[in-house]
């Protein structure tokens, strides 16, 4: 092994700038390209939304007409070629496949073009995925308040390159083959996630009813069943006040359950204030704000009394009076349907990035239940189930990509050879 200035490498792999492996270019300027230039039927433009992990993605793609393709015939692509954030996220780059080739990239893009007698795309592209290369590449981007890069920039990046080629397609194989594997297991996880979505709005509106069960639903608004309470705790630390930790926005935007193990964020706040907005079992919590309305009113439910809890100001908190006995962890799933949601999204107030739904108008959303406890349960049952295999896979496909990640800093290194 050898040490080069990138790194420990063996003797006979060579530190390359991406200069002296490829030919890169800039999009088209955007003086010679305008949104209102894009037509409903035509050539797709990739930009920085299109980034993949390795690939490019085709959903919502911009495209032009075929005058404009012939007038920016200098920015066609090839099979081969690798296309480069020049803006904001500098460091995500995606692989052009066949299914892309004639396909044209903005102006926020960089194009890579290897010569392939000194370097596969397959292998680069790797290369470029690698948190070393990525990291050395946010480091010389320029710009304080949005990062950049240029020809110039990318051009000076250094590579370490294997000497032949066999061994570099040999290294892309495995990965490739890692990301494929990890594709199929995300394709698999996105299918589950739409088939729950199509028994939760089924189950969660009476639409299917489980066997057994023929008992009355009935809709009613959440001031109707508990009481909703805003003004939650600040984020502030005073010395002359008690420690509480908080259930935060995020807390329930990213989950629909909450325990106390989960909960990290520490503040202070007045004896009176932590007891007026404590968290109890069975307590169900809203996101009254969102930059979109349709992304409005997400929820989560207290699993356990969290004694040393709080909710912050950034939740309104519904808690059910005691004449509604719900089923736990039913309340977790039944605010997550569109009658529940678009009612959310039609009563909240504001414009361009900022929405918020009023607790006056909390208290006017209704929910459709069943009112047979039994039946809550074990449509929550099932749903549970379902959310169980998704986290399952989930879990599997973190662990894929630690793999992923451990193969690449050996095969990218060289500390582990396959020819």
């Amino acid at each position: 092994m050898k040490i080069t200035e990138i790194g420990l490498f063996p003797e006979d792999w060579t530190v390359m700038k991406v200069s002296e492996i490829s030919d890169v270019k800039t999009g088209p300027f955007g003086s010679t390209l305008h949104e209102k230039d894009y037509v409903q039927s035509g050539t797709p433009i990739i930009t920085v939304e299109h980034l993949g992990i390795t690939n490019v993605i085709h959903d919502n793609l911009p495209l032009v007409s075929d005058t404009d393709k012939k007038r920016l015939k200098a920015y066609l692509l090839n099979k081969g070629d690798i296309v480069f954030s020049r803006v904001g996220s500098v460091d995500r780059s995606a692989l052009i496949r066949s299914s892309e080739v004639g396909w044209l990239f903005s102006g926020r893009l960089l194009r890579v073009r290897p010569f392939r007698k000194l370097v596969l795309p397959e292998y680069l592209i790797y290369q470029f995925q690698s948190e070393p290369l990525k990291q050395r590449v946010r480091e010389v981007a320029v710009g304080q308040t949005m990062a950049s890069l240029n020809t110039k920039i990318l051009d000076s990046i250094k590579v370490i390159i294997p000497p032949t080629l066999k061994e570099q397609k040999a290294i892309a194989e495995v990965l490739s083959d890692m990301d494929a594997y990890i594709d199929s297991l995300e394709q698999l996880i996105a299918k589950k996630r739409l088939i729950k979505q199509g028994v939760m709005q089924e189950l969660l509106t009476g639409k299917r009813r489980l066997p057994g069960f023929t008992g009355r639903w009935e809709e009613r608004q959440l001031g109707e069943i508990g009481e909703i309470s805003g003004a939650g705790i600040d984020k502030k630390i005073k010395t002359d006040e008690s420690p509480i930790r908080l259930v935060n926005y995020l807390d329930v935007y990213h989950r629909n359950l909450i325990f106390s193990k989960d909960l990290h964020h520490w503040v202070t706040a007045p004896t009176k204030k932590i007891l007026k907005c404590s968290v109890q079992k069975g307590d169900i919590f809203f996101t009254p704000t969102s930059e979109v309305p349709y992304d409005i009113a997400n929820s989560a439910v207290a699993m356990e009394d969290i004694q040393d809890a709080a909710y912050s100001y950034h939740l309104v908190r519904l808690r059910l009076y005691e004449n509604n006995n719900w089923d736990l962890l039913f309340r977790a799933y039944i605010f997550a349907t569109r009658h529940f949601l678009s009612q959310a999204e039609t009563m909240c107030e504001g414009s361009g990035t900022r929405y918020v739904i009023t607790l006056k108008r909390f208290r006017e959303l209704s929910v459709f239940y069943p009112t047979d406890i039994i039946e809550q349960a074990a449509i929550a049952e099932v749903l549970s189930s379902m959310d169980n295999e998704i986290t399952t896979l989930e879990n599997k496909l973190d662990k894929l990509n630690k793999i992923k990640e451990g193969m690449m800093q050996e095969l990218l290194t060289g500390r582990i050879r396959l020819v």
